[in-house]
């Protein structure tokens, strides 16, 4: 009977559960406590919460390698899509879809605050660097203040893939915590005479103007930066889709079919590196604990930029308050300005005000990481 019991249990995998599993198991609850009862991106953390279970459960033929006649598990052959650097590129073709790039022509110089919010990515890149990292996984983990998880997970898999899953799981964490971590920065920043700052009207922006700025941020900025050209290039192919009014089927095939089912295959992914062995170690902390200082710099940076601009200009003032969507968490970013800024007036809107940064961030962060990328590779 007891033999028979013993070979019940080795044909499971309860022999194969270990201490680290069972930690991860936590962090897994936690992921999607925050997704579902939050509602923090749940699009984002269900699918990495979801991977990270299966990596930490004692499975078969999910991830191995193809060996001879044998074929790979299923997350071998779906996780070339990160290793390959085809998912964050198609991810960028289904922001560009989704993403009205009119505030940022009408309000050009909203483009400066999506600019001084990189400042976050690189006084990160120098922290990290002081802390013993290498020049490469600094440069990945900095990439976190933009809080763009596309651009995380397409940088560290170019500089460092033996960290692609704390950093992964860093920037989608914090990406889906911008409603904490923004507003108390915002406000420390700023005074309530600045929170009530009411912005001039935009004017209306052409459909031309539009297209003729798709083309020449793409040709600009890899001219620039040629090793942005897979983010930058998919970027503004998406939103020339969205923008020229005959291609409405595939503009919706990038904003939804496209951006969805990869959405769902670059989650769990990410999620299946989640392995206890490879996350429970001090360097993830460090990691954590980085990216936090780079979201905070990053918001600071775009605040106190707003303030700058106003001192140079006082006579057409920024509410500085839409300074902290220059983090490429679109659109949730210039949300969170929207909603400080009618704390303070509740007749004030800064929604659109806010996503000229906003998508301005997300083409800063794309150029930052390829000039990572041709500093640190060589192209």
């Amino acid at each position: 009977m007891m033999d028979t019991l013993t070979q019940l249990i080795n044909l499971t995998g309860l022999l194969h559960i270990s201490w680290q599993m069972v930690f991860m198991w936590a962090v897994v609850v936690v992921l999607l406590y925050l997704a579902v009862y939050k509602n923090f991106e749940p699009l984002l953390l269900v699918p990495i919460a979801f991977g990270a279970l299966l990596a930490n459960l004692p499975t078969e033929g999910l991830v191995n390698p193809p060996v001879g006649d044998h074929p790979g598990g299923l997350f071998y052959y779906i996780s070339q899509g990160v290793h390959l650097e085809i998912f964050p590129p198609l991810i960028f073709l289904g922001v560009g879809a989704l993403t009205d790039f009119g505030p940022l022509i009408a309000n050009p110089r909203t483009l400066l605050l999506g600019a001084a919010a990189q400042f976050g990515v690189f006084a990160t890149y120098l922290g990290a660097v002081a802390m013993g990292f290498s020049p490469e996984q600094a440069a990945a983990i900095g990439i976190i203040g933009g809080a763009d998880g596309p651009t995380s997970i397409f940088l560290s898999n170019k500089l460092a893939p033996e960290l692609l899953a704390p950093i992964a799981v860093a920037a989608y964490s914090y990406m889906a915590l911008v409603p904490l971590l923004q507003p108390p920065i915002m406000r420390a920043l700023t005074t309530k005479r600045e929170r009530t700052i009411r912005m001039r009207s935009l004017r209306i922006v052409s459909k031309r103007e539009k297209l003729i700025f798709a083309v020449m941020v793409t040709v600009v900025c890899i001219i620039l930066v040629p090793a942005a050209s897979a983010l930058i290039g998919m970027l503004m192919l998406g939103n020339f889709l969205r923008e020229c009014g005959v291609t409405e089927r595939l503009s919706k095939a990038a904003q939804n079919e496209i951006i969805n089912t990869v959405t769902i295959l670059l989650g769990t992914s990410v999620g299946i590196t989640m392995t206890g062995e490879r996350f429970i170690q001090a360097e993830t902390l460090m990691i954590l604990s980085l990216g936090v200082v780079a979201f905070g710099v990053a918001t600071a940076s775009g605040v106190l930029m707003a303030k700058l601009m106003n001192i140079i200009n006082p006579h057409n003032p920024l509410n500085p308050l839409i300074g902290s969507a220059g983090v490429s968490a679109v659109p949730m970013a210039a949300r969170v300005s929207q909603v400080e800024g009618q704390k303070a007036d509740a007749g004030n809107f800064l929604l659109m005000h806010a996503m000229g940064p906003n998508v301005a961030g997300v083409i800063g962060t794309a150029v930052v990481a390829g000039y990572f990328i041709a500093r640190l590779t060589g192209g």
